[in-house]
């Protein structure tokens, strides 16, 4: 069998050439540079890792869907449109599993290299066109994480933890509570709640 003829200097690399080698890029040549032309986008895509927070976040692999419009303007290339992720975590108040669905509004532009756009922001500022493509995953990400809760609640009015015995207050009667006894007095209070003291007949110090 004859080998397999080897790349050509300058060539793309197999991955690259390889359709949906990155599934979170877009190729931008049927959209084209002319301004005012618009492609329509809608798919599911997996969740990278790491899009998360401390106690919530988007579960590795989970289905991203996308419903957005791509847009040729002079600058680049508008991006708009809503994205669908489901998130998971802990309720931080009472540490109870938590699901939901974020559903966002996304608008960003993505700047050809050497336009006004790109020269008058920083590096961090603006997004670019990577020759013919775009790779959306960081605008995604970043759209996510950043409406992630810090403290996301099971429910809007979780009353959380017993402090006295760690069940979840919305579980417990309404009279629920716990006896405090003062530290200084607890081994006291212990040795008459076990009768430890007791008046016992025939006690030699009673003859």
């Amino acid at each position: 069998m004859p080998a397999a003829p080897a790349d050509r200097p300058g060539a793309a690399s197999t991955d690259a050439r390889r359709p949906g080698a990155n599934p979170w890029t877009v190729e931008l040549r049927e959209l084209g540079r002319r301004a005012g032309s618009m492609q329509e986008l809608d798919r599911t895509l997996p969740a990278p890792g790491g899009w998360r927070l401390e106690l919530v976040g988007v579960p590795e692999g989970a289905p991203v869907h996308l419903r957005l419009r791509l847009e040729s303007v002079m600058e680049g290339v508008l991006v708009s449109g809503e994205i669908a992720a489901p998130v998971e975590g802990q309720c931080a108040r009472c540490l109870d599993p938590v699901e939901d669905t974020l559903e966002l509004d996304v608008q960003e532009l993505y700047a050809y290299p050497g336009s006004t756009t790109e020269a008058t922001s920083e590096e961090d500022e603006v997004r670019l066109v990577e020759g013919e493509r775009i790779d959306l995953e960081p605008m995604v990400r970043d759209t996510v994480v950043l409406a992630l809760p810090l403290s996301p609640t099971c429910t809007e009015d979780c009353a959380g933890l017993c402090s006295g015995c760690g069940q979840r207050l919305d579980d417990l009667p309404d009279d629920h509570s716990h006896e405090l006894v003062d530290p200084r007095w607890a081994g006291l209070a212990g040795r008459f709640t076990t009768g430890a003291v007791t008046d016992r007949p025939g006690d030699p110090e009673e003859n």
